[in-house]
């Protein structure tokens, strides 16, 4: 016999001996010889228990139903918080001139809106990504820069992106494209990576008046205009960076892609945008 059927040959023993025993030590009328039948059907069923492998076995299979319900709850806790970025997503500012710095086409179909932030290693390697998309879709796609100076990079992150709009209002658009190729190309990053006393002669190095960029940054007359996008950002759930919106013009649909991510997981979403 295995020792499954014999753990329930005892067990069916087990309930029938103790059936009439217990019920009469319920009623208080149990005798000694009950008592001591009791004991040692208890231990017969707890010798069985610890010999066989039925123990191990529902144990095993126990925690194998804990970790699929554990793992079911995560995967509908993920698909919810997808959910809830997406429909966030969707409250992205459309883009405005001249408020917005656009590289490309500004008539283009389809942005790509990234917030970024001067400091962050992963938008340094997502610069070159944003720049390869806009030039292989020859007009149908621009790139739309906005802030977002995350506070452990700072206050190198807030004082570069303010450099950037004061090298936008005395440059233009084109000098701020300049000026942020720039910082990304030299930064190394994370708060400290771009000396901010190199600031004013990296605007004079593209042609900018120093005296005039100076006075700007150091009135940190754009620091209020840097925070607006952050706290514009934090609205639509951003919380790192770099954070992307893809944005179809004309009908508003958003596909929200965060990370630095290579092109070939941007460029798909591009296409059902343009198809549409």
């Amino acid at each position: 016999m295995g020792k499954s059927s014999t753990f329930l040959t005892v067990g069916v023993v087990a309930f029938m001996a103790l059936f009439v025993p217990i019920a009469n030590a319920q009623q208080g009328g149990a005798t000694s010889d009950e008592q001591k039948l009791v004991e040692k059907i208890k231990e017969a069923v707890m010798k069985e228990l610890r010999e066989s492998d039925f123990l191990s076995q529902q144990i095993e299979l126990g925690i194998q139903n804990y970790i699929k319900k554990q793992q079911q709850a995560q995967v509908a806790a993920r698909a919810e918080e997808e959910r809830q970025a997406n429909e966030k997503a969707k409250k992205v500012r459309r883009v405005s001139a001249p408020r917005d710095h656009v590289y490309g086409n500004p008539n283009a179909p389809v942005s790509l809106i990234e917030y970024s932030d001067f400091e962050c290693p992963f938008c340094k390697r997502f610069h070159a990504t944003a720049k390869e998309i806009v030039d292989a879709y020859g007009g149908k796609v621009n790139w739309v820069y906005r802030h977002f100076p995350l506070a452990m990079h700072n206050p190198g992150a807030q004082k570069e992106a303010e450099a950037s709009e004061c090298v936008a209002q005395l440059g233009g658009n084109d000098a701020f494209w300049k000026f942020a190729n720039a910082i990304y190309a030299r930064t190394k990053s994370n708060g400290n990576g771009f000396p901010l006393d190199q600031l004013v002669p990296l605007g004079k190095e593209i042609g900018l008046d120093e005296k005039q960029l100076k006075e700007c940054i150091d009135a940190a007359k754009y620091a209020l205009r840097v925070q607006e996008d952050l706290k514009e950002g934090i609205q639509i759930g951003i919380t790192g960076t770099p954070a992307n919106f893809l944005l179809r013009n004309d009908t508003g649909e958003v596909i929200l892609k965060v990370g630095a991510q290579p092109s070939d997981t941007i460029k798909p979403d591009i296409d059902k945008l343009l198809e549409k």
